[in-house]
């Protein structure tokens, strides 16, 4: 089976107060096609600095990440934001769905960015809105939506370009258990009937043993929970 993301070598570091602050230390990952992948690890641990390391958002000091078999730190940052949007998509804890476009709207725009024409970029969108059970919510704005559901928009955005990985931080992280629960629910059934890959960053245990794999982050190098 093909990796759709590996991370070579990485490190990151940041310079305070005299000293090298080292985040992420020699880290090694591979990702395959269709794996769920589960991050945890302290606060501070640097979750969202491998996040954003892995997605293209920050450079690293040292070490390359690999998507798509493209050595993003090669890449111009054109480029980058390309190769994000075509293989990559994000879930955070908080929605950020753009609050004057409809539900659908916002799962149609990535694709409009990419060139997908209206007419499939919103066939798609309302098929999506449909496999995460919001066909009946696809004109409503996220002021008019639950907590629960704005995820379930994100999650449906993240898919819209069919990437081979989405990069979630924290996704139930500002849900109640039982929203939580459901939108746990979605994320599986679309891994499952997509085969993308997942990479989430969680203090939810119950999320992380529902995964093929669990890794810790501590000390800057990524550790297999039994």
């Amino acid at each position: 089976m093909s990796n759709v993301l590996e991370a070579k070598q990485l490190s990151r570091s940041f310079d305070e107060a005299e000293r090298q602050l080292v985040i992420i230390n020699n880290l090694n990952l591979s990702v395959a096609a269709g794996e769920r992948l589960a991050i945890i690890g302290s606060s501070g641990s640097g979750k969202s600095t491998l996040l954003n390391l892995l997605a293209g958002l920050d450079t690293p000091t040292t070490g390359e990440v690999v998507i798509g078999g493209e050595s993003i730190s090669q890449l111009s940052e054109n480029r980058r934001a390309e190769l994000r949007n075509s293989q990559l998509g994000f879930v955070f804890q908080f929605h950020h769905l753009l609050p004057e476009f409809s539900a659908l709207e916002n799962i149609a725009i990535p694709q409009l960015l990419a060139g997908v024409s209206v007419h499939d970029a919103q066939k798609r969108a309302n098929y999506l809105l449909d496999q995460v059970g919001l066909s009946s919510r696809a004109q409503h704005k996220p002021a008019k939506l639950s907590g629960g559901e704005r995820q379930r928009v994100a999650i449906a955005r993240a898919l819209a370009n069919t990437p081979a990985c989405v990069l979630m931080d924290e996704p139930t992280g500002n849900l109640d258990p039982h929203t939580a629960q459901d939108v746990e629910h979605y994320l599986l059934k679309l891994n499952q009937e997509q085969g993308v890959a997942q990479i989430v960053v969680t203090h939810d245990h119950a999320l992380a043993k529902r995964m093929d794999r669990v890794l810790e982050l501590t000390e800057g190098r990524l550790v297999e929970v039994n």
